[in-house]
């Protein structure tokens, strides 16, 4: 039974994380994108090393657990937070959060490729409501004037990374606890995107940066990189299934809705019919299957 407080928990944390798409959106006005992951990635990493360290968990990896989180840090870190960013970039952040959050669905074909996991009913349900609402995206961008159908694809990119990282993650043997692998993750990581958003792109000019700009940073410094994080392995990770896969189900719409008053994106009708072929999928992989009464 879950409880009031796991509740109100897991209410903020689906509200974090669905308004940092727009909030991405917005500081990629004023910066370019590899400097924007870097910096937030960084200093958010940095802080929640602080905070993890000062409650007592060992921070340190030893021996070969370096490779492995170094190994774990490429699809997790590099694949989704840097194509991701991308994506953001050359679509409307609502349709960059349902294009994310097809994860899941990634993450069962992957498993069942790679690793032998069984493909059910549930999941070809999945798998053709996913590719509805792909198809609902991309015909989208491909008819607007302003359409970005490359979005799409670093999106999708993103997603896949994403999902193969979350395999390799359950799979892997380190007596770090998953926070601290995370922060080791997003640090090694971090480094990466700096050096190439130091030979890639123009350096920014931060005195030029407006008030709204500053404040979607800190979004992503202390929230996205910190608070979410925490609550996420303090908390909404060991919640039933059932009540994480509702969350999940949820980001994409709060993403949606926010980028309405956050950057002024008006959804369009494919957006709301795909976020619905999205969330059918996410519930057929994540949501547990209905006990049968005895009889």
């Amino acid at each position: 039974m879950i409880s009031r407080r796991q509740l109100w928990a897991l209410l903020a944390l689906t509200l974090m994380w669905g308004v940092n798409w727009p909030m991405m959106k917005l500081s990629l006005q004023e910066l370019s994108p590899l400097y924007f992951r870097a910096s937030t990635m960084l200093l958010g990493a940095a802080w929640l090393f602080v905070y993890v360290a000062a409650i007592g968990e060992r921070m340190w990896p030893v021996g070969h657990e370096w490779k492995t989180i170094a190994w774990l840090g490429l699809p997790n870190v590099l694949g989704w937070h840097t194509l991701s960013i991308f994506g953001v970039q050359e679509l409307a952040s609502g349709r960059a959060a349902i294009l994310g959050f097809t994860m899941p669905i990634f993450t069962v074909l992957l498993g069942a490729a790679f690793f032998g996991e069984r493909i059910t009913p549930r999941v070809r349900l999945a798998v053709i409501s996913v590719s509805v609402a792909i198809a609902l995206l991309l015909w989208h961008e491909l008819w607007s004037l302003t359409g970005r159908p490359e979005g799409i694809a670093w999106m999708l990119g993103a997603a896949v990374s994403w999902a193969l990282g979350t395999l390799m993650f359950r799979r892997a043997h380190l007596t770090l606890s998953p926070l601290v692998v995370t922060v080791w993750m997003l640090l090694l990581g971090s480094a990466v995107v700096w050096v190439l958003a130091l030979s890639l792109e123009p350096l920014p000019q931060p005195g030029s940066f407006s008030l709204p700009m500053w404040l979607s940073l800190a979004y992503g410094v202390v929230i996205n990189y910190g608070i979410a994080q925490l609550i996420w392995f303090g908390m909404a990770r060991n919640l039933p299934p059932a009540t994480s896969a509702m969350s999940v189900m949820a980001i994409p719409l709060v993403g949606t809705l926010s980028a309405t008053l956050i950057v002024g994106e008006v959804p369009h009708w494919q957006d709301w019919l795909a976020m619905g072929f999205v969330m059918v999928a996410i519930a057929s992989v994540l949501l547990p299957p209905r006990q049968r009464a005895a009889q």
